[in-house]
């Protein structure tokens, strides 16, 4: 089941984004930056555990960005991230964002879903805030992608 993420489910985002964080994969989530950031969480839920997670977090004007978008090993390529994905677009879509980002390291699996690369340059330059608190900083070789939604 979809659902916006609770306060209760922090531990298990954590654990579940930090999981790809350590392999080099994704940004590292603290505790203080999910509990601030929780209203931009989407979560798959099954028997009680979180499976998958996927937030869209404002950038600016009507841009937002996909972030933390982590399904559990074993669990992929059954439908969860797309449907975490499509949460997330339509909730983006309902606060008046018109174009939705990524910085991936999988980017097959956007351009599928119709997000077309870019230049990072092309970006406003507030999405570096989070890009200098990454280990690849500034050698970064994620793929930076766009949707119109």
């Amino acid at each position: 089941m979809i659902r916006k993420a609770k306060m209760s489910d922090v531990y298990e985002i954590k654990s579940l984004i930090n999981s790809y964080a350590s392999e080099g994969c994704m940004l590292p989530r603290s505790l203080d930056s999910l509990y601030t950031t929780i209203r931009d969480f989407m979560v798959f839920e099954e028997n009680g555990h979180i499976i998958g997670c996927c937030g869209v977090h404002p950038d600016w004007e009507d841009l937002g960005e996909v972030v933390s978008f982590a399904v559990a090993r074993g669990r992929t390529r059954q439908g969860i991230g797309t449907e975490l994905l499509d949460a997330c677009v339509k909730d983006a879509k309902e606060v008046g964002m018109n174009q939705l980002f990524v910085l991936t390291s999988s980017p097959l699996f956007f351009e599928k879903k119709g997000f077309v690369q870019i230049k990072r340059e092309d970006l406003p330059w507030k999405i570096w805030a989070d890009c200098v608190n990454c280990s690849k900083y500034p050698d970064c070789d994620s793929a930076s992608l766009i949707k119109e939604i």
